[in-house]
């Protein structure tokens, strides 16, 4: 099927001698307690989070509130490619690694000479990949262990190179396009695994994620978002459902399901990992079920939308929570899982925090999965009046349920949610979260839509709006504990990128019109702006090299948010309505992928 034909069908849609750093060295310890270490030197950007919590934060401060203002481009290099890129680069001694959308070329830049690429990896092109890419052919980044880049490709393939030549040194086939299933997210190296998830929700993928060894490429687990509990690793007697605080008893999943229906149930894992070593658990998210349309798949849809806690060495699920059962908006509950310590009641609680695309902000317990607050972070949401303090699930308004062959009018949010997949940044100072946000409300109309392999298994048409005020972004300062932001920027267009936070006090994102930032923590005043190539939808990271602190944000606009640029739509509906929405986002930015370097002037970086 042609790209623009299964667009129209959804209605959507060269090597050179370097030296890593002794620390990046491959030893006899996991790749994890190799990571454990070198997350701490703030120098490096050892993988895609920054550090296994999440943070999304860095210690250097050589750019501060003080000098932002003075911050120009250092260097820059074109990626080779005109789609999306949802990713940033890693920083490995006096290396830098990144890869594009597809064809995923993966780049190498030795940062003693940036005028050169070290070396290059073009992974073999699978052309059944693009056309089931639902929302851009997008990439969120490489991993780093054990001297090696791990990369997952569109097309399912997972590889394994070589840090110093690029050069292939095992790869395994994770997802089969023909199946509608592709790879879109970053791999998280832990213990001595590498772990990987699925993109294909909108193709009636049953979701899963994979770990594989890190030295041979071997499966080790599997674990589904649906299914028999042994199928999702989960045990009847031992994994406790977050929301009640019981064990989640047999046929967890299938009893929520109408027949054989879970096994096109969605609830792929396109999204962040995270990973609290005391605990020895990882955390992420399972996105929407399919299809679209709730009134095919009666039930509570377990164990879509959920909050996963899992031993990263066996896959087995410690607890769950589900936060939008039988979901009719498409809400993936696939958003990063921040891992902070919270003061609850007196008491220092290890707590993970979770921005959700339905408008909840969560804070849970990340030992036993029990929640500590849910509030809502845009006053705009009315799919659900509140949580129920009971059950802990939404109390849904039934004027905003949707259901087949009814136009539901004014939900807030829309599809894309209040925040998609763009990661919030947590700074310990301020003890406040800095969130890139969506601010949209929609129309649903669901029907019914028959399942084929590979094919789209969507079942609604979706228009999207500017939520109240008529603006369609936010950048926020919050306090998730108690459900209140300190400051706000409005965007016209969504805040699509993710967020940075370091030491200086400085925060940083960028904005679908392309213009990176770098604003004040305490207030939210702009301290520096610039204009890049194209928008920002990826994410800023931040390393220091030879006594230098840069600051790198990946420009290239496209994702669901750009759908309607990237794969030339105009229909109002199409791209599940964010063709409509961004109609005017032509006038202000264009297709192009660039790597942007920011950095002070030497004689202001050396007065610091």
């Amino acid at each position: 099927m042609s790209r623009s034909l299964l667009i129209a069908t959804l209605g959507v849609l060269g090597a050179g001698a370097f030296v890593l750093g002794a620390h990046a060295q491959s030893s006899s310890a996991s790749a994890s307690e190799s990571l454990l270490t070198m997350q701490k030197n703030a120098n490096d950007w050892v993988m895609p989070t920054g550090t296994y919590n999440n943070w999304r934060y860095s210690t250097l401060k050589q750019i501060d509130t003080s000098n932002a203002k003075d911050l120009q481009v250092a260097w820059s290099m074109s990626t080779g490619t005109d789609r999306g890129l949802e990713g940033q680069p890693i920083v490995i001694g006096n290396m830098m690694y990144y890869q594009t959308s597809y064809p995923n070329y993966v780049y190498a830049i030795d940062l003693n000479h940036t005028d050169r690429i070290a070396w290059k990896f073009e992974p073999p092109r699978d052309s059944n990949a693009p056309p089931v890419a639902c929302c851009d052919v997008v990439n969120r980044g490489p991993a780093y262990g054990d001297g090696m880049i791990f990369v997952d490709a569109l097309d399912g393939m997972v590889y394994a190179l070589d840090a110093k030549t690029g050069k292939v040194v095992w790869k395994a086939k994770n997802a089969h396009p023909t199946k509608g299933q592709t790879m879109t997210g970053a791999p998280m190296v832990v213990k001595d695994n590498v772990i990987v998830g699925v993109s294909g929700g909108e193709y009636g993928v049953r979701g899963y994620i994979t770990a594989y060894n890190v030295k041979t490429g071997k499966r080790v687990w599997r674990a589904y978002s649906e299914g028999p509990n042994k199928d999702m690793l989960i045990s009847a007697s031992h994994t406790i459902n977050g929301a009640t605080g019981k064990p989640v008893g047999p046929h967890s999943s299938l009893k929520t399901w109408k027949g054989n229906e879970w096994k096109i149930g969605g609830g792929t894992t396109w999204g962040w990992f995270s990973y609290d070593p005391k605990l020895n658990l990882m955390y992420y998210g399972s996105g929407n079920p399919g299809t679209w349309n709730p009134t095919q798949r009666p039930g509570k849809n377990r164990w879509s939308m959920t909050i996963f806690a899992r031993n990263p060495e066996t896959g087995a699920a410690k607890w769950v929570y589900q936060m939008t059962p039988h979901d009719g908006w498409d809400y993936d509950g696939v958003n990063e899982m921040v891992l902070v310590n919270v003061d609850d009641h007196g008491k220092t609680v290890p707590a993970l925090v979770h921005f959700d695309r339905n408008g909840f902000s969560y804070v849970m317990n990340r030992e036993t999965g029990a929640p500590i607050a849910i509030h809502k972070y845009d006053k705009s949401v009315n799919w659900a009046t509140g949580i129920n303090p009971k059950t802990h699930e939404p109390i849904v308004d039934p004027a905003k349920m949707t259901t087949a062959n009814k136009n539901v009018k004014d939900i807030c949010p829309a599809s894309q949610g209040d925040k998609d997949e763009q990661p919030v940044s947590y700074d310990p100072t301020t003890k406040l979260f800095y969130a890139p946000l969506n601010h949209l409300c929609m129309s649903y109309q669901a029907f019914n839509v028959k399942y084929k392999a590979g094919f789209p298994f969507v079942g609604a048409i979706v228009n999207m709006v500017p939520g109240p005020g008529g603006y369609r972004g936010r950048f926020i300062a919050y306090d998730p504990m108690t459900g209140k932001a300190t400051w706000s920027i409005h965007s016209m267009f969504q805040d699509w990128g993710g967020a940075l936070t370091t030491a200086g006090g400085v925060g940083f994102y960028g904005t679908l019109k392309g213009m990176f930032r770098a604003v004040d923590l305490k207030t939210g005043k702009i301290l520096y702006q610039f204009k890049t190539p194209s928008g920002i939808i990826g994410n800023p990271m931040t390393y220091m090299h030879d006594g230098k602190q840069y600051v790198a944000i990946l420009s290239g606009v496209g994702g669901w948010a750009a759908i309607g640029m990237t794969n030339h739509l105009h229909k109002s509906s199409a791209g599940l309505g964010a063709v409509g929405l961004n109609a005017t986002l032509t006038d202000y930015t264009n297709l192009g992928g660039t790597l942007m370097v920011f950095a002070l002037p030497s004689k202001v970086a050396s007065a610091h």
